[in-house]
């Protein structure tokens, strides 16, 4: 979905293949953004925050939930927009090389995401992206031209600041939240946590009431009750999301993604970034599983308080992802993960599609009835069909479903869809 290359009959003849690491990345990102989007899916919201306010779950169930959150949770986000940004780069770039204006192509594409966005949004889930990738990346194309280093200090600079921000914000009903688990909590603090938590009681409560609605009543609703949700979506996330496509572009000129970059260098910064970010979400860990999740104090950690464990495991994974891929890619499992990632566009709509079928009530209705333990299966489910049926889809097309049908927005044409090999010369 946040890497498509520059179409190859609009090429130069001398421009390079396809970068399979970036595809072989993307796949990984894509299976794992259903990972943390599976709490979403399965309802309510809340349990992507944590899985404990609504009712208690069992020790296996937190123990499936942990999991998640060490190990996806923030920094598959950070992953996929990191890719997001290099591909703005990598477009452009391509555009360029081919004799056309980069940017008017680049905006053309965002204008048809925000449109794509909209009706993800309206016909299937709440929780489209797409919306939000292209206002932000239209926002990054705007500073496309600025040196790596300024890119940094901006990105660096909105993300910390809007973060710790949030953090001194929040410490008030996290303290409150503290005082009322150990029974020491005065009569303010008993009120500030209430008005805290009862709004998340409120919404659980109207999104499993809308959840069992038809899909035609759903779609009612958010176009009467919350046709601007995107736009919400937006205000809250612009300065993560922002600040981590600057920096994939950064880290794409850098050399990053296409290995160019020295692989002493490359082994450090990835190996440090992954073991920063993974100790920094352990010791997190450590205090908040204890504790059962306590929501406030989770809901501010993965908005504000995580930032740093996100941006440091979203790049050393993407690091070490790039170490592995001359290994990886040419196995049964790198040629379909690599499959994934060009498909990563249909294959997030399809697992909205198939997941919003398994769950909601115009489908077979399983919405707040499957824990995070059993959530796993919907997961593992959902990464064997991305990996089925990508490689066989693009034996037969060039592109995937809906891959194709951006491009042809784009385009103002519908392009020729079949594999080179089987086109003639």
């Amino acid at each position: 979905m946040t890497l498509s290359d520059l179409a190859e009959e609009d090429a130069p003849a001398a421009a390079p293949a396809r970068l399979e690491t970036l595809d072989l990345i993307r796949g990984v990102a894509v299976l794992g953004i259903l990972a943390i989007n599976i709490a979403g899916f399965a309802g309510p919201m809340i349990g992507t925050t944590t899985p404990t306010l609504l009712h208690p779950v069992s020790p296996l169930d937190e123990a499936a939930w942990a999991f998640s959150f060490l190990f996806f949770e923030g920094k598959m986000r950070a992953l996929f927009t990191l890719l997001f940004g290099a591909g703005l780069v990598l477009f452009h770039e391509r555009a360029e090389a081919a004799g056309r204006d980069g940017d008017q192509i680049q905006l053309r594409r965002l204008g048809w995401l925000l449109l794509l966005g909209i009706a993800h949004y309206l016909l299937l889930w709440w929780g489209d992206i797409l919306f939000l990738y292209a206002a932000c990346g239209i926002a990054a194309l705007l500073m496309r031209p600025l040196s790596d280093r300024m890119l940094l200090w901006i990105a660096l600079a909105l993300y910390y600041a809007w973060h710790i921000w949030g953090m001194f914000d929040a410490a008030t009903a996290i303290d409150a939240e503290h005082a009322v688990r150990d029974h020491v909590a005065t009569t303010e603090q008993l009120r500030l946590l209430a008005a805290r938590l009862q709004p998340m009681y409120d919404w659980a409560a109207q999104e499993v009431h809308e959840a069992r609605l038809g899909w035609l009543d759903l779609l009612r609703v958010k176009l009467i009750e919350r046709p601007f949700w995107q736009i919400q979506m937006i205000s809250g996330s612009f300065s993560e999301t922002l600040p981590l496509m600057l920096i994939g572009m950064a880290l794409y000129r850098a050399g990053l993604f296409d290995g160019t970059l020295r692989r002493k260098r490359l082994i450090e910064v990835s190996l440090a970034c992954t073991f920063a970010g993974m100790a920094l979400t352990l010791m997190f860990l450590g205090w908040a599983w204890p504790r059962h999740f306590p929501a406030v104090a989770m809901q501010a950690a993965l908005v504000w308080g995580l930032a740093m464990p996100h941006v440091l495991g979203g790049v050393g994974y993407a690091g070490l992802l790039v170490l592995a891929a001359p290994r990886i890619a040419p196995t049964w499992l790198g040629r379909r993960l690599i499959a994934a990632g060009r498909m990563a566009f249909s294959n997030y709509i399809a697992t909205s599609l198939l997941m919003t079928f398994v769950f909601y009530g115009w489908g077979l209705g399983l919405y707040g009835q499957v824990p995070p333990a059993r959530q796993w299966l919907f997961v593992l489910g959902g990464w064997a069909l991305m990996l089925a049926w990508s490689p066989v889809w693009l034996r037969h097309f060039r592109r995937g479903p809906l891959e194709w049908l951006w491009r042809s927005l784009v385009e103002h044409r519908l392009l020729n869809n079949k594999p080179l090999n089987n086109r003639m010369a």
